[in-house]
């Protein structure tokens, strides 16, 4: 069995990690840490835990953590990561980040975004942590950057067209809304019951950090700069995003071709699930699950191609696409504890 830990247990993504690992038969979750909850049990703070893992959360340093496990995931805030990830790496355990620290290529661009980088020199060393792309790049690896959970719905949505060069650069619309666990835990004033319910709001209009991830992947997929215009809404369910994205297509392109350039992509790919032809798929289809479910509309008078995507935002946007990652590198079986029927109704 391998030894697991969690840097950061307490919020939405640490506790969802462990929920997925719990079920996982090839590892074993040694260590997990919160300063909010320490010396609690998990099963204190998230009582759905109650018989199933009942660990204590410590509040500790990464080199108190580091001999308790093999592999660990930072669920921690940007900037936290940067520090911890070099302690782990040094004594030789594995990082699957979740946080934005290591996702971004360029530590200029990074700069501009978030905050001073510490651990600029770990940047090069870091692979992005989509499978459907960089498979091979993740198998074997000690530092993995886990997309974000809007950039996950966008790009796995566009790489198919954009590896094809079928749709006009300069066109590309992502307009993504999500449920309130995406703003994670922690109290604020938005994500308050009277302040979501009944309501729908754009927010970070042209200013999201997922901006530059987004660009950054979807130039490596078209092998040149793409620049998009991303906006993102807050929507009143508990999980989920929703991107319905528009580009213009660069020639003519039939209904049926379109379908089956993207079936012919994700043949292979059993967490992605292109829907049949008139069909689009509903966030509370993924919900629960490790599935990211695509449907293709094309619309005649304009030239334009509709993507319209959808995740949970807190499994293939987190934790479980963070558990794809961690298989990978491991060398397990990719769906290893992902196997799940999503959740309905």
């Amino acid at each position: 069995m391998v030894r697991v830990g969690i840097y950061g247990a307490s919020g939405y993504t640490g506790q969802e990690l462990l929920r997925l690992l719990s079920r996982h038969s090839g590892v074993e979750v040694t260590v997990l840490t919160s300063r909010k909850y320490k010396g609690l049990r998990m099963d204190q703070v998230y009582p759905g835990f109650r018989n199933i893992a009942g660990q204590t959360m410590m509040d500790a340093t990464p080199e108190e953590v580091a001999p308790h496990c093999e592999v660990v995931f930072l669920a921690v805030p940007h900037g936290e990561a940067m520090e911890s990830a070099p302690v782990f790496l040094d004594r030789g355990v594995k990082v699957i980040d979740l946080s934005a620290d290591f996702r971004l290529r360029r530590v200029d661009v990074y700069e501009g975004w978030y905050q001073k980088h510490r651990a600029a020199h770990l940047l090069s060393r870091s692979v992005y942590g989509l499978p459907e792309i960089y498979r091979d790049e993740i198998r074997g690896v000690d530092l993995v950057a886990n997309p974000g959970c809007y950039p996950t719905s966008a790009i796995l949505g566009l790489a198919p067209l954009l590896r094809a060069k079928k749709v006009r650069l300069d066109s590309i619309i992502i307009d993504s809304k999500s449920g309130t666990s995406g703003a994670g835990r922690d109290l604020q004033t938005g994500s308050l019951f009277c302040e979501v319910n009944e309501g729908f709001k754009a927010y970070k209009v042209a200013a999201h950090r997922h901006t530059p991830e987004i660009e950054q992947e979807l130039s490596v997929l078209a092998g040149q700069d793409v620049r998009v215009s991303f906006v993102p809404h807050l929507i009143p369910v508990n999980r989920g995003i929703l991107s319905t994205i528009y580009g213009t297509l660069d020639a003519p392109l039939s209904a049926s071709d379109l379908n089956g350039l993207y079936q012919a992509f994700y043949e292979n790919e059993y967490f992605v699930r292109v829907c049949e032809p008139g069909t689009f798929p509903n966030i509370s289809s993924v919900r629960g699950s490790n599935f990211c479910d695509i449907g293709l509309a094309l619309e005649e008078k304009t030239g334009r191609v509709i993507i319209v995507s959808v995740i949970d935002n807190l499994i293939k946007g987190a934790a479980g696409q963070a558990i794809q990652n961690m298989n990978l590198i491991l060398g397990l079986p990719e769906t290893t504890a992902l196997d799940l029927v999503p959740i309905f109704p």
